[in-house]
C-alpha cells in the first residue's frame, strides 16, 4: 500500500482543534479553518477547499446553515451569485486555466461531501490536469501550498469587493 503524509489534516479530521458544531462551514472561525477564508460578504464567504481537487479550488458560502439553493433568500442568491462572479474573475487572473468546473451538488448521490450547507464549488482546470497519480494512484499531487494560494488569491478578490461596494 502507497502511503502519503500528511500531517496538517490530523486536527482536522479528529477534530482536535475543539468547538466543533458538526458543520465545516458553520465553524468557519475555529482555530484553523478561519485562515481559509479569502473574502467575507453579508450573507456569504469565499474560502480554499482544504482538499483541493486543483490548485485554486475554493467554495462560495452561505453563513446560514442551509441545505439547499430553494431555502436561500433573495440577498444570499444575489451574493452567492456576484462572488461566484467573483471567483471566476479571480481564478482566471491569477491561474489562467484552461476551464473552469463551477459546482454544486445536492445530496449524497450527487457528490455532496457536506450534505446540509450548501456551497458552489469552483475548480479551474487545464488540459491534462488529470494525470497518472489521479487515475492509477488515486492521489492528487498539488504543486502550490494553501498559504501561496491565499496569497496569490485574496488581493483580487478585495479588489474587486472593493469595486462592487
Amino acid at each position: 500500500m502507497e502511503r502519503l503524509w500528511a500531517p496538517w489534516r490530523s486536527a482536522y479530521v479528529t477534530g482536535a482543534s475543539g468547538g466543533d458544531t458538526g458543520c465545516i462551514f458553520c465553524d468557519i472561525d475555529r482555530p484553523g479553518r478561519g485562515e481559509l477564508v479569502l473574502v467575507r460578504g453579508r450573507v456569504t464567504y469565499v474560502l480554499l477547499n482544504l482538499y483541493p481537487y486543483n490548485n485554486g479550488h475554493l467554495m462560495v458560502v452561505p453563513y446560514r446553515h442551509i441545505p439547499n439553493l430553494a431555502a436561500t433568500t433573495a440577498d444570499e442568491q444575489a451574493e452567492l451569485m456576484r462572488f461566484t462572479r467573483d471567483a471566476e474573475i479571480a481564478l482566471t487572473e491569477a491561474y489562467r486555466p484552461q476551464g473552469i468546473n463551477m459546482g454544486i451538488n445536492l445530496g449524497r448521490p450527487a457528490g455532496a461531501g457536506v450534505v446540509d450547507h450548501v456551497h458552489i464549488h469552483a475548480v479551474p482546470r487545464w488540459n491534462g490536469d488529470t494525470n497518472f497519480m489521479t487515475a492509477i494512484g488515486n492521489t492528487r499531487v498539488l504543486p502550490e501550498d494553501l498559504a501561496a494560494t491565499k496569497k496569490r488569491l485574496q488581493p483580487i478578490f478585495e479588489r474587486l469587493a472593493a469595486s462592487n461596494a
